[in-house]
């Protein structure tokens, strides 16, 4: 499985940032530009559940989605799939205000702009 795909029409290109045994999570890239995220967690009952966030500043329509879903399902998840059901979307639409992580010498959450 690679960490790079491309979306032929929509120049979207998939990075791999996070893999644990049970969850991922990829970015989507446009000439350089993240535009979406989606979350994967992998279910006990050979289901997979993700979650995917469409940046709104990248101008996505609900149209963009079905091929978007598809295409992704198509190359990364090849034991399950939208049209045999063991594979489901919730997809979000929203505006990114940034990423807090913890500091390393506190407690504290900080900004780390995006």
């Amino acid at each position: 499985m690679a960490d790079n795909t491309l979306l032929s029409d929509m120049n979207i290109v998939w990075k791999r940032t996070l893999h644990t045994a049970t969850s991922e999570r990829f970015i989507a890239q446009r000439s350089g530009v993240d535009v979406a995220a989606i979350d994967l967690h992998y279910l006990a009952n050979a289901t997979v559940a993700g979650t995917v966030v469409l940046f709104k500043e990248a101008g996505w329509c609900e149209k963009d989605v079905p091929e978007l879903l598809t295409t992704f399902d198509d190359d990364f998840l090849p034991s399950v799939d939208l049209d045999r059901g063991n594979l489901q979307f919730t997809v979000v639409l929203a505006d990114v205000l940034g990423n807090w992580e913890a500091e390393t010498a506190s407690s504290e959450a900080s900004e780390v702009n995006p």
